[in-house]
């Protein structure tokens, strides 16, 4: 049973009824839709891991210890033993352990405990982690606009090269992430797990398309003008796909057959956008002078974001919107190539 479903349950004094129980399995539903899927699934993860780490040594996750999360916390970082579930990892890095404490936490919330962060057993741990192997965040590669021309001059015109040149220049020009390429549908709420829709709009300027997206920090609305020549705008790519696929309603963008001339009716998983970007910067020739392997852990799913982030002239705040950050700060993480001193306070200041 699942934490939400240990959770969500009938008060011990009330009887049962079938309409009490369809209401707590809508609540349940309702709450695990609370964290995104891939959090749901990351957060499962950490908390089979720690129960297992807790059974090697001999105790048990419940009730929450401050003092052996500490313990478990300093074994993520340098690994004691070689024996299981150690052998399956190097020492963490420490946004990774971060992120195991906020699984932990997240699974005892909802088991009805409270985690002590900030117990002496845990935070002191954490900031010696932090102090002591702490190292600026990799950032992947950005892919620019010459090199996003490249990717999709590789690939073929069928349908499934339709599919893909659609995927990368809109996953661009909307500075996407690859959950919210897959998710969107073409209408609202033509599937239960829909994430956004598409809606295809003229104007004096060309027009374009909105997507309307249920995002990590919300609703929220992407604008994608059409480009200057067919052959690179993501609009046409994408009316296109569209069109060849016969598709008006569900997913946008679904399999194909496997001679790629068939769309199907099942939805891409998000892991697709990252094979089909390392894909096409192995046949493009980006970055040739470093071998395979170092190439393709230079680029994920966000250099395409980073790609819009660093490469559109604009002013800032039209791109921290594009890429729905809730602040500058966020935004300049993604920006790999800009003019850091455009303004420049020193002189400002006078001297």
């Amino acid at each position: 049973m699942s934490p939400e479903e240990h959770e969500i349950a009938l008060p011990s004094h009330v009887a049962g009824s079938g309409t009490l129980d369809r209401l707590v399995d809508t609540a349940r539903d309702y709450a695990k839709a609370s964290t995104a899927e891939n959090t749901n699934k990351a957060y499962a993860a950490d908390w089979k891991h720690f129960a297992r780490w807790c059974r090697l040594k001999g105790t048990d996750p419940i009730p929450p210890s401050p003092e052996l999360v500490g313990l478990y916390l300093a074994d993520l970082a340098a690994p004691t033993d070689s024996s299981p579930p150690q052998s399956a990892f190097r020492p963490l890095s420490v946004t990774t352990i971060e992120r195991r404490l906020s699984g932990l936490s997240w699974n005892y919330t909802q088991r009805g405990f409270t985690l002590d962060r900030k117990d002496r057993h845990i935070a002191t741990v954490l900031a010696g982690i932090k102090r002591k192997h702490a190292r600026p965040p990799a950032q992947k590669e950005a892919i620019m606009p010459e090199d996003i021309l490249a990717m999709v001059a590789t690939l073929p015109f069928d349908l499934r090269g339709l599919r893909d040149r659609a995927i990368l220049l809109l996953g661009f020009a909307g500075g996407l992430r690859r959950s919210e390429i897959v998710s969107l549908d073409v209408g609202k709420d033509d599937t239960p797990d829909s994430g956004g829709w598409i809606e295809v709009l003229d104007g004096n300027d060309g027009g374009g398309v909105v997507l309307t997206l249920n995002a990590k920090t919300g609703w929220r609305e992407v604008e994608i003008g059409r480009g200057s020549s067919e052959q690179t705008c993501p609009v046409h790519a994408l009316e296109q796909w569209l069109h060849f696929a016969k598709i008006d309603f569900g997913p946008v963008f679904v399999r194909t057959s496997r001679d790629g001339k068939r769309a199907l009716e099942a939805r891409l998983n998000d892991k697709h956008v990252a094979r089909l970007i390392k894909a096409t910067v192995l046949k493009s020739g980006i970055r040739a002078e470093l071998p395979e392997k170092q190439r393709l852990a230079l680029f994920s799913g966000h250099s395409l974001r980073a790609g819009l982030a660093s490469s559109a002239e604009v002013d800032e705040r039209y791109v921290q919107k594009q890429l729905g950050h809730t602040s500058a700060e966020m935004t300049r993480r993604y920006q790999r190539r800009r003019d850091r001193f455009r303004v420049n306070l020193t002189k400002a200041a006078g001297l």
